[in-house]
């Protein structure tokens, strides 16, 4: 089963839980894992949860640098206040096709409020960067 087949809460399971395999929890699935996360917890708790969860799969992973808290941060709000917009209380496959931007990793939705060179930082890794770009494109 791939991690795009499981239900949501099997997703959680695994991802609190480390289990979760490196094929198939790509970008989209992180964003559905954070979706899923702010339904499931208030805001923080959701950012808290998720953020060690991730930390969890990465050393799981042997890959403890993978990891990246601006990124993780800066999506997580971003899909906070996507799901607040809405109109109505959305399932995962509605918020998808609402939010592709959110969707596309390569040249993503990061790249009109952060410079490249500062989510490549050691600092941004680390702890939360605020946006840097000097507007909003």
């Amino acid at each position: 089963m791939t991690d795009q087949e499981m239900t949501d809460q099997e997703l959680i399971k695994r991802l609190e839980d480390g289990t979760l395999s490196h094929e198939g929890f790509h970008h989209r699935e992180h964003v559905r894992a954070a979706f899923l996360f702010l339904t499931k917890y208030p805001a923080l708790e959701a950012l808290q949860a998720f953020s060690k969860a991730l930390h969890i799969l990465a050393e799981n992973r042997g890959k403890p640098q993978a990891y990246h808290e601006t990124i993780t941060w800066a999506y997580v709000l971003l899909i906070q206040e996507r799901m607040r917009k809405a109109a109505t209380n959305q399932g995962w496959a509605e918020f998808a096709e609402n939010n592709p931007d959110l969707l596309a990793w390569k040249d993503g939705i990061l790249t009109r409020y952060y410079r490249p060179e500062t989510l490549e930082s050691d600092l941004a890794r680390t702890i939360f960067v605020f946006p840097d770009r000097d507007r909003i494109l």
